[in-house]
């Protein structure tokens, strides 16, 4: 195709007149679908932007990008606004300076817009209509037209002398829902039809059939299935009268079809000589790392079925070859850490391996999370005004396998500006480099309004700490008796309660770190042990951690979930975890043995090596990080209190030599330790 393409996108959110509702959608819709066409990577398009004109501005500009055009150009218009239906049932498409009760003269008719679509010499003509219908009238403002109006009943078909034109809509009726003179919905949410066009057209996800092009067919299909999967009650409608397909986009998700590996290699793979066959493996591993992405991909379609039938010796040789290929990223998460509000920072999802292991596609989890792909990765943007945690994925898909890339921070308030000082500054004099502010204590600076919750958890933590003196000097009346009688079992409680009590009121971490760490203390330390007297420190540890997790519910910004072990470290923990039960389990059988008196401690035992377990499980699944990572430190605390006090329980026998114990002790301080080392990586 020799002819140019052109584009013009029409986005009206700004209404002179008060009866109309302005929209906040028009002005994004305009700036990202421009963005999207304009790019040389995705499209070829010229594009021309009209926003928030008034009505013969606009009809100008549609009637000279149809009239101006030749029979081999493209042509897209894209009209974001209100669309109104007048008395008679006519379309139109409001301008700024519309006034509902005469639309003749103040809106552009869609009969215009069609009008000019006929007289124009191009034979590809797209028209995408994301229209608000009915608008937003305020009281006193009288549209007697009602009911429902097929939207492409105005852009009839017939009539093009064999061109071709296609018209999508963002929904197929025009209806109007007044509560009494004004209509129930306002209507100022974001697009999700234009939203859903861009995001078609920047991943790629819009070619079905990934060939590599974006039809415009394949288009609609992927409007409409996205579209209704996330507005239910919005179903986009086509009209497309239109010979051969017509290419809209191109597209990174082509798919690579395989190349046959040569007759005599194919046939050493067969071999029935086990020796020959490991030599296949050996050239199909080198051909594997091939830059020609069809020869790659079928070498690895043998391999993989080498590794399926083939013996064990020849199939873990061909999984390991295979294995190279697939895909992987050189990070698994992206720790933005903390971003002011209003700011767009920029990472990079960066690919390893061979070229076959770097031809993917990306997916992001959310619409903030924007995704550039370029040749070995992808850059990651974010979009994002809300104060608060976030969590999202990227999603990397090639022809050998897939992978999951987290991202992770926390979006704070903009620290207030230093005023200027009054009275001139002294001659410059060398001085040494000021010292810097930690992170943390900058972020307080601009950390909202303490939660009133989350201030009720750390006092409670406190006071669950002080009520603990009374109760060692209960158990004790000496330094002697202090270890004898078991005082000292509660030091550690009273430390870790203390501590918690201090993350919940810190502003920088109030919000994660201290409700997960005081939910994980109060989860082991509440298990009923020691001297009755500890159960009000048990209550009041509870209620801090409920209060802790009303605090969290009342953060919109702030959502808990589960996911998959985040990393190594994780892994670590739960093995630890794993290690303190199996060694409590060890000394709840000795217990049993040793006396069946002892079958209440046993039974301690086996329970706080349980819920030590659970403890362990969601503090590695729990999300986002900073609470997860929190949360196992508080279990890692509570653990070290409770092997405390079993230890003190525990029997002064020959019989009893306390191995398990000492497996409990040593497996709970590993996973501190594990801890403190997954604490740091997320902070950093």
């Amino acid at each position: 195709m020799t002819g140019e393409r052109r584009a013009l996108i029409i986005a009206n959110g700004e209404y002179d007149n008060p009866g109309l509702s302005a929209l906040r959608s028009p002005a994004a819709d305009a700036e990202a679908l421009a963005e999207v066409l304009a790019d040389r990577a995705v499209s070829e398009f010229d594009v021309q932007v009209v926003r928030d004109e008034t009505a013969h501005v606009i009809a100008g500009r549609v009637e000279d990008l149809f009239a101006d055009s030749a029979p081999d150009d493209v042509l897209l218009v894209h009209f974001s606004c209100h669309g109104l239906k007048s008395e008679s049932g006519e379309l139109f498409f409001a301008a700024r300076n519309t006034r509902p009760e005469r639309l003749a003269s103040t809106a552009v008719p869609a009969d215009f817009v069609q009008r000019c679509m006929r007289m124009s010499r191009s034979r590809s003509i797209v028209l995408l209509l994301d229209c608000c219908y009915g608008g937003a009238f305020s009281q006193g403002v009288a549209v007697r037209a009602t009911g429902e109006a097929n939207v492409l009943d105005a852009f009839p078909g017939g009539g093009f002398g064999g061109r071709g034109r296609a018209v999508i809509t963002a929904s197929n009726s025009i209806e109007y829902a007044f509560e009494g003179d004004q209509l129930a919905d306002d209507h100022v949410r974001p697009s999700v039809f234009t939203s859903a066009l861009v995001e078609g057209l920047r991943t790629g996800d819009a070619d079905r059939d990934e060939d590599g092009w974006i039809a415009l067919g394949e288009l609609y299909d992927y409007l409409f299935y996205s579209v209704r999967e996330r507005n239910p009650n919005q179903t986009p409608s086509r009209d497309i009268e239109m010979q051969g397909e017509l290419y809209l986009a191109r597209s990174r998700r082509r798919r690579i079809k395989p190349s046959p590996v040569p007759a005599d290699l194919r046939a050493a793979s067969e071999d029935p000589n086990m020796f020959t066959r490991l030599g296949a493996v050996t050239e199909l591993e080198r051909r594997l790392t091939s830059g020609n992405l069809s020869v790659a991909i079928g070498a690895y379609e043998v391999l993989t079925t080498m590794a399926q039938t083939d013996i064990q010796h020849i199939a873990e040789a061909a999984d390991r070859a295979r294995r190279e290929a697939r895909v992987r990223a050189e990070s698994g998460v992206i720790r933005f850490g903390e971003v002011v509000r209003g700011a767009r920072p920029v990472a990079r999802v960066r690919l390893a391996g061979p070229p076959i292991a770097r031809a993917c596609h990306f997916a992001s989890s959310h619409s903030w999370l924007r995704v550039t792909e370029d040749g070995d990765g992808a850059e990651i943007s974010l979009e994002l005004s809300e104060l608060g945690a976030f969590d999202g994925r990227i999603t990397v898909t090639g022809p050998t396998g897939e992978v999951v890339v987290r991202v992770e921070g926390q979006v704070v308030a903009e620290p207030a500006p230093v005023p200027p000082r009054s009275r001139p500054e002294p001659e410059p004099e060398p001085v040494p480099e000021p010292e810097r502010v930690p992170e943390p204590v900058a972020a307080a600076a601009s950390s909202p309004k303490a939660e009133p919750f989350a201030v009720a958890a750390g006092l409670l933590a406190f006071a669950a700490a002080v009520y603990l003196v009374p109760i060692a000097f209960a158990l004790s009346h000496s330094l002697e008796d202090f270890f004898e009688d078991g005082g000292w079992t509660v030091v550690p409680l009273g430390v870790f309660a203390t501590a918690a009590g201090i993350a919940m009121l810190l502003p920088s971490t109030r919000r994660m770190a201290g409700p997960g760490a005081l939910c994980g203390l109060a989860l082991l330390s509440a298990i009923p042990t020691g001297p009755a007297l500890l159960v009000l420190t048990s209550g009041c540890l509870l209620a801090g951690a409920v209060c802790a997790l009303v605090a969290i519910r009342r953060d919109r910004s702030f959502r808990l979930g589960l996911g998959k072990p985040r990393d190594g470290l994780a892994v670590a923990a739960l093995v630890a975890g794993a290690g303190c039960a199996a060694g409590l389990v060890a000394e709840a059988v000795k217990l049993i043995g040793y006396s069946s008196s002892r079958a209440d401690e046993a039974a301690i035992h086996l329970v706080v090596s349980v819920v030590l377990l659970i403890g362990t499980l969601l503090g590695a699944l729990l999300r986002p990080a900073a609470f997860g990572v929190a949360f196992l430190g508080g279990v890692a605390a509570g653990g070290i209190v409770m092997v405390c006090v079993l230890f003190y329980a525990m029997p002064s026998s020959s019989s009893v030599t306390g191995a398990g114990w000492g497996i409990a002790l040593g497996a709970v301080l590993s996973l501190a330790v594990v801890t403190g080392f997954a604490a740091r990586k997320v902070k950093g």
